[in-house]
């Protein structure tokens, strides 16, 4: 039975039982492998965030690939090229050259300037409650969105694999991979949610790998005839898969859209809260950079798997097919696995998804629960002074649950999106809101308070406001092939922002909105001593956090 055959009767192309052993063996080897680690862990903050900066460099780059390759990455991405092709690599390209930038001027210099957050690095010279509160509203706004991403692909993972249609059943799935994260984190603090991106990584890559070499493998292991079976399974609009325009070049608005999207992209990764907080958790700076190049190695290596999977994804499934499946361009990966191996391969990459989205929410939880308990419950409600010890981790545990039951309610309500553009949306908002801040607080004399508020403030505004007002939250037109508008909310237009991304206003003016601010506000006291000993430290490492010994 073909893989068409079984979507137009409606029928899942899995044993719903099988997906779920799987998917309920990772859960709880993984969980057991968190308990275990968990009771190596002291019970102080540097370790419950930081996991006591006790990783090395290349455990901590495979621990960075498993945080950054989410579920927008295998799912997404590839079917954004199974139906758009070429302009669907686009965002394999841009995730991955986004790592140059942090590399070369965030990932160091954060290592040794901060001890658990942005807001650290922000706080260092400036004005301890002010720049912390912006830091970690900015934060909790990044982690939103791409939580929203990692809830919205697993409601449409569950559509395909246990054929549930109804959105208050798929509904109830979001909420238990919302639950097991929050045990995740609950439970192994950082220590755990870093083995378990370790876990996932290598079972992520692996699983493409496999499907990579096997795809190749029916066409002879040649590229060009992948790309050939592709284009003719399309039919007329087939060529159109192997040059620039089929999404992008339709008109000049789509090519500006295009280049507002690439800008976030490429700018964003360096402003996202749950990469930059993973370089805390090395012991020195160098080891921080080593875990950058190992992650843009193994990254890399899975992008270009993921060009494979999605024409191999248009050859052999059809892109008409993908569109009219549960969870449409999301399930390319999974309804590939399934043409190629069948239910028990469909079984295992679902598994491999799920622990996809498992091992980065529970990375964002952790992340927005120490900025909230760290910026604003130590340094702004308490002004640094905490008794209590294990005050701070007690509030990151308590906010984390709130974080999980939001994101829970947000995934419901994101369900059937194209998570790679959600995550887009949450990489416009860390290109806008935190990257211009770090870039002034690290590199320029001149930058202050009154600047940092108006760079985080002003460009989280102007993004989440262009994002409200896009065609991406209401107007677009219905597509005839689903039935359904590609817009999040259905029959009604509101839009008045014609771009689908808001990066090429939204990056731009806040840079110059921290510029404004640096230049008509007073200065910090001390301002120039204190930069003086932020730039040493920051290239040099002399007095930096160091890592605690177990």
């Amino acid at each position: 039975m073909t893989t068409q055959t079984v979507l137009a009767q409606g029928i899942v192309a899995s044993s719903p039982i099988l997906n779920i052993s799987i998917f309920g063996l990772f859960v709880v080897a993984t969980l057991a492998i968190v308990v275990r680690v968990s009771r190596r862990a002291s019970s102080g903050a540097s370790d419950f965030f930081t996991a006591g900066g006790g990783f090395s460099g290349p455990q901590n780059g495979v621990a960075i690939s498993g945080d950054y390759l989410s579920a927008a990455s295998f799912l997404g991405i590839a079917g954004a090229i199974a139906i758009n092709g070429y302009d669907g690599f686009l965002y394999s390209v841009g995730f991955l050259v986004a790592w140059l930038v942090a590399l070369l001027l965030v990932a160091e210099l954060l290592r040794n300037t901060g001890k658990y957050t942005m807001g650290d690095v922000l706080a260092f010279r400036m004005r301890q409650r002010p720049v912390r509160a912006a830091a970690a509203t900015s934060t909790l706004a990044v982690s939103f969105f791409y939580l929203l991403a990692q809830m919205a692909g697993a409601g449409g993972l569950v559509a395909l694999l246990l054929n549930v249609t109804s959105k208050a059943q798929q509904g109830i799935v979001i909420a238990i991979v919302g639950v097991v994260m929050i045990a995740y984190v609950l439970i192994g603090g950082m220590r755990g949610t870093t083995w378990v991106q370790i876990i996932k990584a290598v079972l992520l890559i692996s699983g493409a790998g496999i499907m990579t070499l096997w795809v190749l493998a029916l066409f002879g292991f040649n590229l060009s005839a992948v790309l050939g079976a592709a284009v003719d399974r399309a039919g007329d609009a087939g060529q159109a898969l192997l040059s620039p325009g089929k999404q992008y070049g339709k008109s000049e608005l789509s090519k500006l859209d295009f280049l507002s999207l690439a800008l976030a992209l490429v700018l964003g990764t360096a402003g996202l809260p749950h990469i930059l907080m993973r370089f805390y958790t090395v012991p020195t700076a160098k080891e921080a950079r080593r875990s950058v190049v190992w992650a843009i190695w193994l990254i890399g290596l899975f992008y270009l798997f993921t060009l494979v999977l999605g024409y191999g994804a248009g050859a052999l499934v059809g892109s008409d097919v993908i569109k009219k499946a549960p969870g449409a361009a999301n399930s390319a990966a999974p309804l590939l696995a399934f043409e190629l191996g069948g239910p028990l391969l469909l079984g295992i990459i679902a598994a491999v998804a799920f622990a996809t989205i498992l091992a980065v929410v529970a990375g964002l939880t952790i992340t927005a629960s120490a900025s909230f308990a760290h910026d604003i419950y130590v340094n702004v409600i308490k002004r640094g002074n905490v008794e209590d010890p294990n005050a701070e981790v007690r509030v990151a545990r308590i906010t984390a649950v709130v974080i999980g039951v939001v994101a829970i309610a947000g995934g419901i309500l994101a369900n059937g999106q194209n998570i790679a553009f959600l995550v887009a949306l949450a990489f416009a908002v860390a290109a806008s809101a935190n990257l211009p801040t770090i870039l002034y607080s690290l590199f320029w004399k001149r930058f202050n308070t009154t600047g940092a508020l108006f760079s985080i403030y002003g460009g989280l505004f102007v993004t989440v406001v262009l994002i409200v007002f896009s065609p991406v939250v209401s107007g677009k037109p219905v597509d005839p092939v689903t039935g359904r508008s590609p817009s999040m909310l259905q029959g009604v237009d509101f839009h008045w922002f014609p771009l689908d991304n808001p990066g090429i206003i939204s990056i731009p003016l806040s840079f110059l909105l921290g510029a404004i601010g640096a230049w008509i506000g007073r200065r910090d006291a001390g301002d120039a001593a204190k930069y003086a000993e932020m730039e040493v430290r920051s290239l040099t490492g002399a007095g930096a956090e160091k890592a605690v010994a177990h």
